[in-house]
């Protein structure tokens, strides 16, 4: 299995009903400021360097953003403001995604999601969640140089938690809780570093900001010996 094997199988999938009729919807209807775009409309494959040292991990595509675009955090103000931070640090040639042709080129890190289709409301249910995650279990395996997790939210730190244990990873009992700035070291697995999500809600919020989230990628870059 290689990546861009998994990268097909994963653009193929159709095993969640809910998802693929809600993605595939949005995508005939669309978004009226994007009415003249194509949208991509289909599961959502990682992104970035297959020799990653850091692996960046969220919760699912937006509807509106790589559901139309085809890249994940691409085209929303979330894939905006981590692009950019991804950028001040380090980890990416540009300070913005655009779409799959744009030039963009990470260094050091990958990105991918638990989910891959874009859920309504933004909220995949327990069993869609079981049934995507082996994807990312699988790619994480092929990116055999992760040293670090960045957990984008709690629902990406409990995910990756689920992917160590499958993996046969010692987790502990009650898991760990998710916190910004938090880390935890596992026995022969990725440190898990958490993040708060830069969604709109914390960052029009200020619960995250530019400096945080440029904290946590910076000490990312530290534990990951970059």
């Amino acid at each position: 299995m290689s990546l861009d094997r998994l990268e097909r199988e994963i653009i193929d999938c159709r095993r969640c009903p809910r998802l693929v009729e809600w993605r595939e919807r949005v995508a005939r209807e669309k978004r009226a400021a994007f009415a003249g775009e194509s949208y991509w409309g289909r599961p959502i494959p990682g992104f970035g360097d297959p020799r990653a040292r850091v692996l960046i991990f969220g919760l699912a595509p937006a509807a509106h953003g790589a559901n139309r675009t085809g890249r994940v955090f691409t085209g929303d103000r979330s894939g905006d403001f981590l692009f950019a931070a991804l950028h001040r640090t380090g980890f990416a040639n540009q300070p913005v995604s655009l779409h799959a042709h744009d030039g963009l080129a990470l260094r050091d890190a990958w990105i991918t999601a638990a989910v891959r289709c874009a859920p309504p409301a933004n909220k995949p249910t327990p069993a869609e969640r079981e049934t995507c995650l082996p994807y990312a279990r699988r790619e994480l395996d092929l990116l055999g140089d992760v040293r670090v997790i960045v957990c984008l939210g709690a629902f990406a730190w409990d995910a990756a938690l689920r992917i160590l244990a499958a993996r046969g990873v010692a987790v502990p009992r009650p898991r760990p809780r998710f916190g910004h700035g938090a880390e935890l070291e596992l026995a022969a697995a990725p440190l898990l570093l958490g993040c708060f999500h830069p969604s709109q809600q914390n960052t029009f919020t200020g619960r995250l900001t530019a400096p945080m989230i440029d904290a946590v990628l910076l000490r990312a870059r530290a534990l990951a010996g970059i």
